[in-house]
This record gives C-alpha cells, structure tokens and sequence, in this order.
C-alpha cells in the first residue's frame, strides 16, 4: 500500500436530488427519482421509463448564474453543478494553492445539442456554437476553465465505468506525486442517441428495473453527475475535512464481447481481488456491496458469481442503486461511489428497489429494504463498461 488517498469533497445531481442532502434523502426514504420522458423530444416519450434530472437547461444555467448557455450542452451544466458542490464541501478557497488535477468522464458528450443542430449545419454550413462541444473533452475543458485549473486535465471515456476509472487514474496521480489534489468523476445527459441505442439493444425495462430479482427485464437510463475531491496524506493536517478513504481499487478488462460480461464473471472478480489485495483487506472486511446491477439477465448473473467466488461462504450485503437513479452511465461510477459513501457515514444499507425473488443461479438476495444502524468499515462499489472494462473501488471509514 503507498501514500494514502482521502475523499475531502462530494458533490452530486440525478434524479433524486440536486445536491448531498436532496440525494440522501430521497435514499432513506426509498424515493426512486424513474419516470416518463419529459426534457427530450422523442417517440418514445411515452414508453421508456427513464431517471432525468428535474430541471431544465435554463433552469440549471440560472442555477450556476450563467446568463448566456451559449455552448454549454446539458452534459457541461450537470458536471458544473455536482463539481461546484465538491468544491465547497472541500473548503477550497485557493485551486491552485497545491497542484490540482481535473479528470471527467464522459461518453455522450454534447451529442444532446449535435443532434437538435447536426442536420442544420450540413445543409447550411453555418458555424454553431454547439457543434464545437460535441466532443466529450468540452465538459472538461469548461470545468476546467470554471475553476481555473491549467495543470494536469484529462477526459475518460470507457462506457460504463468511466466515473469509476477517473477516480481510480487521480488516486493513482497522487499516489505517485504528480499532483496533490483531483477533482474526479464523470457527468452523463440523456439524449435520443442515448435511447435509441440501447433500445436498440433489447435491454431497456418498460418498467421499474429489477436488479438482483429473477424476472428482471433490463436497465433504466438515468442521467447526473457527480464529483470527488481526493487528496493524498497531507489533507491529515486538518481531518475535520476528510470524509473518507479511497483505500483500493481495481481494473481489469477482460475483452469477452462487445457488449456482454463473462458468464462466470472473471473480469469482475479480478477487479474486485485487485482492490482487496490494494488495500490489504481480507473479504470478509467487506461489509456493503454497491453492485454494478444492471437489470439485464448477463450483468446480474455474472456479478453474483463473482461476488460469491470472492466472499462466499459470507456474502456481504449487497444491492444496487440503479432502480434510484437509473444507470447512469459514464457517472454511474461516481454517482454510486457517493451513495456507498453516504451509507457508510450514516450507518445504513440503501436497498435494492423492486426485488420480490431470488436469481435461481445465485445463492443469495441483495438488501431489499433499508437497513439502518448498520456499523460499515469498509464498503465497495462496482462499476461495469462495455468491452470488459471492470473497475472496483474499495471506501472505508476514517
């Protein structure tokens, strides 16, 4: 184990909630933020459940004081907002007192504007603000730019564990003293591609998702953002500020198929061993598991076994949090990291919403209720891309 890595500062958005409070109350008290589409005009409008954040474009730009969007997609808006919450609970007054780093992730980018202006532009060759912030790197750039940090700045884009990687690739940076501070996570907006996608694919539920249960359908896309601050060992100078250890963490990409996990879940059991072997914990130190759970008869199936390869015969308390906040994609990460967190401080086991029945090929069910007084050391989050890319993160107490 090398230099130490502690959460300093949390900031969030999703649909159940704009901010820390907002989200862990919605969370006590079993609040999932799913239903009908209404900031995208789509055909589907009407049948997809989705987890969107409350407000409008206007409505978050009024909210950071921006008077003109131009060139700020919903992507940008939504990291603004979880990344000024970060900034503040950190107590930073001064970004470039000691090197700051800034790594984001993302995948849609600014395709919710793309796809409003893409057919305009061919026809009329007219320049647009927008077709600029398409790429996935224009979030991070204005982040960094909000927050004037001109060192190390990097974008993460590996699908679903985006958010996840970009905490892991801050630890790492600090760990190895090219900097001492990072402000890591991801951001993710809904867009009609985002849909149209993974309709595409079979695997979105018409109704409330069921992870962990055995008639499960399929995933619910949800959107949000979220940030941590991580700091290396001198944040002990003042530990009323640390929220938390970043203790290990683990990738392994294990390249099985475009789009499927392997059905014994390999790359997930290595990502999750290598994060146990990082922080020299044993896996019954392991007392809450937020798993990647998707919904989808491949995902659920193959994290159980790997969880029960790792843990079993003593299977930590498991479930996951995408029945809240819908999969939120490149933020699903981060997004989780931060409800992992809020359930290890507040002593509480958020559940697994709409489970009613085992996986028959699993030997155990995931939390379905909330459980509270819940003493939690150690607790780690799971978060699964596409391709095979498989990080885990391991937070315990400080």
């Amino acid at each position: 184990m090398g230099k130490r890595i502690f959460v300093t500062g949390m900031g969030i958005i999703s649909a159940i909630g704009k901010n820390i409070p907002d989200t862990f109350l919605s969370l006590s008290q079993g609040r999932s933020g799913l239903g009908r589409i209404k900031q995208i005009d789509t055909i589907h409008k009407n049948e997809i459940l989705v987890a969107e954040v409350g407000f409008s474009n206007s409505e978050l730009a009024a909210m950071l004081g921006i008077t003109d969007q131009q060139g700020y997609t919903r992507t940008t808006l939504l990291a603004l907002v979880a990344a000024n919450e970060a900034v503040a609970s950190a107590q930073i007054t001064d970004m470039n007192q000691i090197p700051t780093g800034l790594i984001s992730a993302n995948t849609v980018g600014g395709m919710d504007k793309s796809e409003i202006y893409y057919y305009d532009y061919l026809k009329l060759k007219k320049p647009n603000s927008y077709i600029e912030t398409h790429d996935c790197a224009d979030s991070t750039e204005k982040l960094a730019d909000h927050f004037g940090i001109n060192g190390f700045i990097s974008t993460v884009s590996t699908a679903c564990s985006s958010a996840a990687n970009a905490m892991l690739l801050g630890a790492r940076l600090i760990q190895n003293g090219t900097l001492k501070r990072v402000i890591a996570g991801g951001t993710e907006c809904l867009t009609k591609f985002h849909i149209n996608g993974f309709n595409s694919l079979k695997i979105l539920d018409p109704d409330p998702c069921k992870p962990f249960d055995q008639n499960r359908k399929g995933i619910n896309l949800g959107e949000g953002a979220g940030y941590v601050i991580l700091e290396g060992e001198e944040a002990l100078q003042n530990p009323g500020r640390i929220i938390c250890e970043l203790s290990g963490w683990g990738n392994a990409c294990e390249a099985f198929h475009q789009t499927a996990s392997s059905p014994d879940g390999n790359g997930a059991f290595l990502a999750m061993k290598k994060a146990l072997d990082m922080s020299g914990l044993k896996p019954a130190d392991i007392t809450y598991i937020n798993a990647h759970g998707t919904g989808t008869d491949n995902n659920d199936v193959s994290e159980g076994h790997a969880i029960e390869n790792l843990f079993a015969p003593t299977i930590p308390y498991v479930s996951s949090t995408k029945a809240f906040t819908g999969h939120t994609t490149s933020a699903a990460g981060v997004v989780e990291s931060i409800i992992s967190i809020l359930g290890m401080k507040n002593r509480m086991i958020f559940p697994n919403l709409n489970f009613t029945q085992q996986i028959e090929e699993l030997n155990f069910s995931p939390v379905s209720e909330l459980k509270t007084n819940i003493e939690q050391k150690h607790v780690l989050s799971n978060s699964f891309g596409f391709g095979g890319n498989n990080t885990a993160l391991i937070f315990s107490k400080f």
